[in-house]
């Protein structure tokens, strides 16, 4: 019989907090891939951070063996991350796998992140296996959550399965409905060696390790390969499988989930959704196609706290990005806060998580700037759009022909009683209502289009807040849409401070200038001098608010006598603090910078 056939490559994905992780540990147990002195909880879950969070950061490949009806079957295992941030680690896995386990948790029902998983797994036409999760607890809603997911699926009852990733409960059956439902992988074992790159990970010793799903042919260490996309060439170092730490076989044939030491010092080199084939066969054989590039959709700027740390910074952000391929950053310089780096993001969670591993691992803990997004111009007499990171590059409002903003697909599952709160929030970060669907007699899935900046910052938090937490949400992104933008700028006593400039919507530049210089007039020191704060686009002042001197007391050493003395003394001093406000600068410490930029 053919070796494909005894192969099944499958990968879990549900919403954050679902199950998915305890469920792989409950499988890992039941097929006895890991020993029981070695079991500890969320075993897939490598870094200690994902464990006291209690999500999936970084996707984990494992290869276990089960025995049905006589026959071992090889079962390959991605264990995804839940989180909107990490969609992209969910895309690669499902471009690796023929099937899915859904899992939905019988507490919480369908949720944000369980509709957008479910959409692009169908878009790679796998095989779908619903199963309800923590049915041992005491508030589990197992019919309701079933009817959910026959709405979603069209998918008969009998179809959905039930289990309890903390007792164990109905595993085994999961395991036999894998080997039964999810196709075994096609390829042609006697065709030449092509992989695809799903991930990669960094080793001071072997260099870049690409985790590969191989589609055709066999690879053995020692044989010369291609990166097709970078055409950068190396030797198959050690070659083998998840188990799930790395190890050795010395080959991978077609339909395996597996790695590749490729010995390649950069990231840039052994890139994410590559296809790699033998140095020999270049140019005989196609990419493999269908695979989107990551790209950052938030970014914010980190500056070390001592100027002497920018190299060791550099380096450790450099070591980072190695191990994520969906980080990226840049060098950059503010006149108030030194040298930095301009830093791209996923979203939110993926930039706490950077700064947390900086801090954790290479112990910087970096000032960090308020999160924007990428904005879009057109010039007058150009007929390309040029991409604007920072409002330092903005030009002349006379220049700009056009401007554009990213804009997101935004859908939020909500119980019925909380509709009229989120439909408020939702249209106050400048959202279009597209529709409602309703999951069923209690919860609605609301659809919007809003600005990606109005979402990245605070957004999640509100929602929570105002649904007292039931409430879930996922964005995607749409594309850049024209808006009306301008530049902001700040004064402080006459002077623009470029660090403190922001790109705004039109119809927001009022009430973001006049919350900027209200925060400024509480975070600035007093001057011996008035100190004036204005908010200006172009040459329009929109807000303005006035710091006071300090107050001397110059008549306290008169004891008395006639009333010009003190006029005299008073006239004086008025003279010399007008006199200081028109020679005078403002001296605005680091501390002040850090309360109006940091988030």
């Amino acid at each position: 019989m053919n070796r494909l056939s005894f192969i099944r490559n499958f990968c879990i994905i549900a919403h954050i907090d679902h199950g998915k992780s305890t469920l792989a540990d409950r499988l890992l147990e039941h097929t006895h891939t890991v020993e029981d002195r070695k079991m500890k909880e969320q075993l897939l879950d490598q870094m200690d951070l994902e464990r006291e969070r209690g999500i999936t950061i970084k996707l984990q490949p494992v290869k276990m063996h089960y025995e049905m009806e006589g026959e071992v079957y090889v079962l390959n295992l991605i264990d995804t991350p839940g989180h909107v941030d990490f969609q992209y680690e969910v895309s690669r896995s499902l471009s690796a796998v023929e099937g899915a386990i859904l899992l939905v948790d019988a507490t919480k029902g369908v949720q944000a992140q369980t509709l957008s998983n479910l959409y692009f797994a169908l878009e790679q036409n796998l095989e779908i296996i619903p199963v309800v999760n923590k049915i041992d607890l005491p508030n589990a809603q197992v019919e309701k959550t079933k009817r959910e997911i026959i709405h979603l699926l069209g998918c008969k009852e009998e179809d959905i399965l039930c289990a309890s990733g903390k007792t164990g409960e109905g595993v085994g059956k999961i395991l036999q409905e894998i080997i039964r439902k999810i196709p075994f992988p096609k390829g042609n074992p006697h065709e030449i060696f092509r992989a695809m790159i799903f991930d990669s990970q960094y080793d001071d010793y072997k260099g870049v390790i690409a985790y590969v799903r191989v589609v055709d042919g066999t690879i053995r260490s020692g044989e010369k390969i291609i990166m097709m996309a970078t055409k950068n060439e190396t030797e198959a170092g050690e070659v083998g499988v998840f188990t799930p730490t790395l190890f050795a076989q010395g080959n991978l044939e077609t339909g395996s989930i597996g790695y590749i030491a490729t010995g390649l010092k950069s990231i840039d080199q052994c890139r994410v959704g590559d296809t790699i084939t033998l140095v020999s066969a270049f140019g005989k054989v196609k990419m493999l196609e269908g695979y989107r590039e990551v790209q950052p959709m938030v970014f914010a700027s980190f500056y070390p706290n001592d100027g002497e740390d920018y190299n060791a910074m550099r380096e450790s952000l450099g070591k980072l990005k190695l191990n994520d391929a969906a980080f990226s950053f840049e060098p950059e310089s503010n006149l108030a806060l030194g040298r930095g780096f301009r830093c791209g993001f996923l979203g939110m969670l993926h930039l706490e998580i950077i700064r947390e591993r900086l801090l954790r691992e290479y112990a910087f803990d970096p000032t960090v700037t308020t999160p924007s997004v990428v904005y879009r111009i057109m010039k007058t007499g150009a007929d390309k759009f040029i991409s604007l990171y920072s409002p330092l590059d903005y030009p002349d409002p006379s220049e700009i022909k056009m401007t554009q903003e990213p804009y997101v697909k935004l859908e939020i599952v909500t119980p019925q009683e909380y509709v009229g709160s989120v439909m408020d929030i939702a249209t106050k970060a400048r959202g279009s209502y597209i529709n409602t669907e309703y999951l069923d007699e209690t919860r609605v899935v609301l659809q919007f289009e809003n600005p990606l900046s109005e979402i990245i910052v605070n957004f999640h938090d509100d929602l929570k807040s105002i649904s007292s937490g039931f409430a879930s949400m996922f964005y995607e992104t749409i594309g850049y849409r024209q808006s009306e933008l301008v530049k902001l700028d700040i004064l402080v006593a006459g002077d623009l401070i470029n660090a403190l400039s922001r790109i705004v919507p039109k119809e927001r530049a009022y009430s973001e200038g006049k919350r900027l210089v209200e925060k400024l007039k509480e975070a600035l020191p007093k001057q011996s001098f008035t100190v004036s704060l204005q908010a200006a686009v172009g040459g329009k002042i929109l807000a303005r608010e006035t710091i006071s001197p300090f107050r001397k007391d110059v008549i306290a050493k008169l004891y008395g006598g006639d009333i010009t003395r003190k006029r005299k003394l008073l006239e004086k001093q008025k003279r010399g603090k007008k006199k200081m406000a028109s020679m005078g600068r403002v001296h605005i410490p680091s501390e002040t910078f850090l309360s109006i930029l940091k988030k």
